[in-house]
């Protein structure tokens, strides 16, 4: 028998990644997706038919109970999420209600129907900035944006019921995706199709900012590793080692499409940008087995290869 897996925000960026990996596997699948601007079922063309879905918000209390009654899922894979800082910066709502209270409903309906295993996707933003080293699981969590707020309220929402009721939750913390699919309000699909309209692309500041890049293929099966292997209770980092100024990842993509880097245009700095995201991610290696398999020369390429292919879509998506 296939484990059913209840999976929210599975037509998003890295959601939808996991099915197509899920899918492959010993998994019977259930999405649930509110298909916002950044929802699509394009993205799951290839598993069409696989899978059973739902256009439900996971704030709709009501509706969310009647999946649950009606599928009993036996683990959830919780990806729904308001995500793009620049947009919770400009107005928080949407960030507060889905990040939070949509999570808080997902909860109560997995402790209401004896959900085995509840796999919350946070991310490295609820740690804050780092100047220097890298953030573990135990560091303290010093959010900067409204949306990194909303991703730790959660993550403190699912320990709560952790403790509190004994709840079979795992909370891991990626650090920033990258791949195809991905919606182009993101640094690189942004680049990428602004250079294809010939058009300057933006950089906050001198763009000195790092990120630790993690390829989206690599984080899917990061995740499937945490179901599968992952003790309940615990947080993983899930991190590449790959570690990139910002202004550095653009250049590479200039030279990679052969563009010169006068497309480049430094704009004023997002209010409170964090400086460095770096983790440490010994844990997920040692208790799964799972390590980072593409580097970041080679993601890049792989990206940028398909953003050349799937023109029509990225440009189209960033119109939106």
């Amino acid at each position: 028998m296939k484990t059913k897996i209840l999976v929210t925000g599975g037509a998003g960026f890295i959601g939808s990644e996991f099915l197509r990996q899920a899918l492959g596997k010993s998994y019977k699948a259930i999405v649930v997706d509110k298909l916002t601007y950044a929802g699509d079922l394009e993205r799951l063309k290839e598993i069409d038919g696989k899978y059973r879905f739902y256009k439900i918000d996971i704030c709709d209390k009501a509706k969310i109970d009647s999946i649950f009654k009606k599928e009993r899922p036996e683990a959830v894979i919780h990806f729904a999420a308001e995500t793009h800082v620049d947009r919770s910066i400009k107005d928080a709502f949407s960030f507060i209600e889905t990040n939070i209270k949509g999570t808080f409903i997902l909860l109560d309906a997995s402790r209401k129907y004896k959900v085995k295993k509840f796999i919350h996707i946070s991310t490295d933003e609820v740690y804050g900035d780092i100047e220097k080293g890298r953030f573990s699981e135990n560091s303290a969590l010093k959010p900067n944006s409204p949306y990194a707020a909303s991703k730790a309220a959660a993550d403190l929402l699912l320990k709560a019921y952790i403790r509190t009721y004994s709840f079979p939750g795992i909370i891991v913390r990626p650090s920033n995706n990258y791949g195809p699919w991905q919606y182009p309000e993101k640094l690189i699909p942004l680049a990428v199709s602004q250079v294809l309209r010939n058009k300057k692309i933006p950089v906050y500041a001198k763009g000195k900012n790092i990120r630790e890049w993690l390829y989206v293929q690599d984080c899917a099966k990061a995740i499937i590793k945490v179901l599968e292997k992952g003790r309940i209770g615990e947080i993983y980092n899930i991190g590449s080692n790959q570690e990139r100024q910002n202004i550095a990842v653009v250049k590479d993509i200039l030279k990679i499409l052969g563009k010169k880097e006068n497309l480049i245009q430094f704009v004023k700095d997002r209010p409170g940008h964090d400086i460095r995201y770096r983790l440490s991610s010994g844990k997920i290696t040692k208790e799964t087995g799972w390590r980072p398999s593409v580097n970041f020369e080679q993601g890049l390429k792989y990206t940028l290869n398909w953003c050349k292919e799937h023109k029509e879509w990225l440009l189209t998506r960033n119109l939106r």
